[in-house]
């Protein structure tokens, strides 16, 4: 509770610069934001609702960055610029969902040496009615008269079948939106088609704004790699029980909180082939094995 949750974090964000060399294969680094809530956190005699955590994962390396934390989910709008703040935005590529497009949020990307593949959804109307209308334009003539960039995947597992489809188009010039964004330099389409094991299909179809016309190829991987950061919160969930604490004081909450994404990354760099839960179990019972999960063993 005496630790600024800002300088705890620093020191940790150093050990990781010193520990993990940079990725030269890859020169832009794909870094998901996304908001968490503390469901445990609420306080009702002092009037306090859930704390919400918003973070920031490395995808490709599995690491977590940083965090910010805030009282209520619709403070994250204020909370993504100063995590923004903390990461270094040159050459990396800045996934969020709907919530964080706001632009603002974008000029801060694009202005700090970064690009943004944002979800679009109702909460800028005027921008996700240019998007939508756009592409059901095209769509309607099979997308004959439209260069774009395009990405499939097909993945079988857990008793479904998903095949996803990527389309990545330039602003064109007379696009409705253009004024008030000007740091959009494509627009986005992604549909999921799956095939469930009775037999059933359903679909789900998103709409995306880009600061770079990327490969359909890289903004594919931006759009399933975010949901890395989802994957993270569910082990938070699983392997930490994070919503079942009941850590009330924010300072408190915020830094045990960081701890455990922390904890997730170091679990996650072990080269062992174990599950993460298996991985926490051999920390508790050979403590040469936790040396090198605290050492950061390479991958």
């Amino acid at each position: 509770m005496a630790l600024k949750p800002e300088a705890f974090q620093r020191c940790f964000q150093d050990w990781i610069c010193d520990a993990i060399p940079a990725d030269t294969e890859n020169s832009r680094r794909h870094v998901a934001i996304d908001g968490k809530a503390c469901r445990g956190s609420h306080d009702a005699a002092k009037g306090l609702g859930n704390l919400h955590i918003v973070s920031a994962w490395a995808s490709e390396q599995g690491i977590a960055l940083g965090q910010v934390a805030t009282d209520a989910k619709s403070n994250e709008i204020t909370a993504i610029p100063k995590l923004l703040e903390q990461i270094d935005l040159t050459d990396t590529l800045i996934t969020i969902d709907a919530m964080g497009c706001q632009k603002a949020i974008v000029e801060q990307i694009v202005d700090g040496g970064g690009d943004c593949v944002i979800a679009v959804k109702d909460n800028q109307p005027k921008l996700a009615t240019a998007i939508q209308a756009f592409f059901l334009d095209h769509l309607e003539r099979d997308l004959e008269d439209l260069h774009y960039r395009y990405d499939e995947t097909r993945d079988a597992g857990h008793g479904r079948i998903d095949e996803r489809s990527y389309y990545l188009v330039k602003v064109p010039t007379d696009f409705a939106s253009l004024k008030d964004w000007p740091w959009i330099k494509a627009i986005g389409y992604a549909v999921r088609i799956t095939q469930h094991a009775d037999g059933t299909e359903s679909d789900e179809v998103r709409y995306y704004l880009s600061s770079h016309y990327l490969s359909g190829k890289r903004f594919g991987e931006a759009v399933r790699g975010h949901w890395s950061i989802e994957s993270m919160h569910w082990v938070l969930d699983v392997n930490f029980r994070e919503d079942e604490h009941r850590t009330r004081e924010r300072t408190l909450g915020n830094n045990l909180s960081w701890l455990r994404r922390f904890a997730v990354t170091l679990l996650k760099r072990h080269p062992d082939k174990d599950s993460l839960r298996g991985k926490m179990m051999s920390c508790m019972i050979n403590t040469d094995y936790l040396t090198q999960v605290l050492s950061l063993q390479r991958v």
